[in-house]
């Protein structure tokens, strides 16, 4: 399986008893949805290795533990410890048609309901007090907040993801001593002389 056909679901936290489980953390909005997984894909040495579920229990806040098929003691489970789990992207539950997953709007053009078009998405961070999307604006990278105030719905047809930026940032990437507007500065300089 290729990492880029797969979704980040989770990650191993640490073992749990003697016989091999695991306790895995599952970084998803809705980890319930995920409570009858019969394989997941461990990413190890780089690539993706399937991992078949004997069981699993869930505990709180996206916690599980993890019986594996053939991890049978703590020694193996330890092995295990702060390893990625993967989904396929098919196992991504459904979205009603404005709706997106970030990596369906990658490449996107943004485009403002008052500025007009933007620029491209190019990636999304997630940071400990926000996610943030970078956006290719004038040649430098733009970061907005994600929140449904901000990214208001994706046009897959036109390819466009359609935003209302808070008043203030645009021009904060515009202001003088940013690299776009100190570019710009320098251009008239050159064109008065």
């Amino acid at each position: 399986m290729n990492i880029d056909a797969c979704f980040l679901l989770g990650y191993i936290v640490k073992t749990h008893g003697t016989k091999g489980q695991v306790v895995a953390f599952f970084d998803v909005d809705y980890p319930e949805d995920y409570e009858d997984l019969e394989s997941v894909f461990l990413e190890q040495q780089g690539r993706l290795i399937p991992f078949f579920i004997a069981g699993m229990e869930p505990q709180q806040k996206g916690r599980f533990i993890i019986s594996f098929e053939d991890i049978k003691t703590m020694e193996q489970a330890e092995k295990l410890r702060n390893t990625s789990l993967y989904l396929p992207l098919d196992k991504l539950p459904e979205l009603k048609e404005d709706q997106f997953y970030f990596h369906d709007v990658i490449g996107y053009k943004v485009v403002d309901e008052n500025h007009g078009e933007l620029g491209t998405v190019k990636d999304f961070y997630d940071m400990p007090q926000q996610q943030l999307m970078a956006m290719d604006y004038l040649g430098q990278e733009m970061l907005v907040p994600v929140n449904d105030d901000i990214m208001l719905r994706a046009d897959h047809e036109a390819k466009a993801l359609h935003v209302k930026l808070p008043e203030g940032l645009l021009e904060v990437y515009t202001q003088p001593g940013t690299p776009e507007a100190t570019d710009e500065q320098d251009d008239a300089t050159e064109e008065d002389n």
